[in-house]
Order: structure tokens, then C-alpha cells, then sequence
């Protein structure tokens, strides 16, 4: 994705303030309030709206990338990144713990959310990069390790006139204290293939 500008932090805005956020020099150190978590409704039959996400403008054309460091330990602790319209219009995607594994995935909410996962062996305490590129009717969401080649994550749907937000979103739904390490905020043009993404 050429021609990347870095995103202040202070550009942003939290939705749902975490316990704690601390500027290292270019580096934003966050730590999660306890069941703090984005879900809605599909199987466990619950609404969670109270994650946390530091958001910004996100037009057509677009794409957005966040890199960050995490010891993930508990079920379900996760962070990447967040793409969204409304309450219940809205993509989560990264990496989370799940039966006992980091895995690589993504959560599509049109009402109810739809999750997928793939294990992610490996990617547990890594420089991980999630890239989200909004183009047309859809928004293509890929990841990498470190500078290993990008991974295809989800291909979802998201219409071109909807007003989106975007930035960088941590959780942890049964913990207070997930502690993750973003190095790097930035936005930059949409990738122009869906495949072979320039890095």
C-alpha cells in the first residue's frame, strides 16, 4: 500500500476508554477494563458493545493499519483491528485466544455477528500487522507476522456510501488487564487487487 501516513494517536477517538493508555514515545501502551468485549447476539444471545477502539475516519478508497505486540493468555483475549458504522454495523479482525491458541480472525456484525477463525501457531507475543482496505462494496482485511507474507483474513461486505470509522481495538471478555503495545497507526490508499497486495 503506497504512499501510508502515520495516524497521530491524538487524531483518534476512544470509543470506550480503556483502564489505561500511555504514549512511549511514538507508541501507545493500552490496558483493558475487565469483560470489556464487542459482540451481538448470535449463539451466546448477548449484546457486548463495551470494547475499546480508538477510531478514525475511514472514507471509500481507503485503508487502514495497525501493528501491535500482546501476550495473549486468557480465552478470548484479542486485538487488531476495528472497522465501524454503528452499534450494529461493524468488523473486528486479529488475533484472538481460543481454545488455548492465538488464532487469526475476524468478526462481521450486520445485526448479528458472524466469527471465523484459523490457528495462528506462532503468533503469540509478535509484531503483528492487520491491514484493512476499504474499496467498493466490500472491505478486504489481511495479516501478517513480523514481515512474513500477508495472509487473506475475511472479504466482507460493506456498502460505499456507509460513514466508517477505523483504528486499532483490544478486548478482553472474561480479564481485566490485557496489556497490548501499538507501534504503528496508519492510513494510506485502498490495495488495488483483492490479490498479491504490494507491501
Amino acid at each position: 500500500m503506497d504512499a501510508q501516513r502515520a495516524v497521530d494517536w491524538s487524531e483518534a477517538a476512544w470509543l470506550n476508554p480503556p483502564l489505561s493508555a500511555e504514549l512511549h514515545g511514538d507508541e501507545l501502551l493500552v490496558t483493558s477494563r475487565n469483560r470489556s468485549d464487542f459482540w451481538r447476539t448470535t449463539s451466546y444471545g448477548f449484546v457486548r458493545d463495551n470494547g475499546h477502539a480508538l477510531l478514525t475516519d475511514l472514507p471509500a478508497g481507503a485503508a487502514v493499519e495497525v501493528t501491535f505486540l500482546a501476550q495473549f493468555e486468557a480465552l478470548y483475549d484479542q486485538a487488531g483491528i476495528m472497522i465501524r458504522v454503528d452499534d450494529r454495523t461493524w468488523i473486528k479482525a486479529g488475533v484472538e485466544m481460543t481454545d488455548g491458541a492465538p488464532h487469526l480472525g475476524a468478526v462481521v456484525t450486520r445485526g448479528q455477528s458472524d466469527w471465523s477463525l484459523t490457528p495462528a501457531p506462532g503468533w503469540n507475543g509478535c509484531k503483528i500487522t492487520v491491514r484493512a482496505s476499504r474499496e467498493k462494496d466490500a472491505v478486504t482485511i489481511r495479516a501478517r507476522r513480523e514481515d512474513e507474507a500477508w495472509q487473506m483474513v475475511r472479504l466482507a461486505p460493506l456498502a460505499p456510501d456507509a460513514t466508517a470509522s477505523a483504528g486499532p481495538f483490544f478486548c478482553s471478555p472474561q480479564r481485566e488487564g490485557l496489556q497490548v503495545q501499538f507501534t504503528r497507526f496508519a492510513l494510506g490508499p485502498a490495495d488495488i487487487s483483492l490479490h498479491n497486495p504490494q507491501a
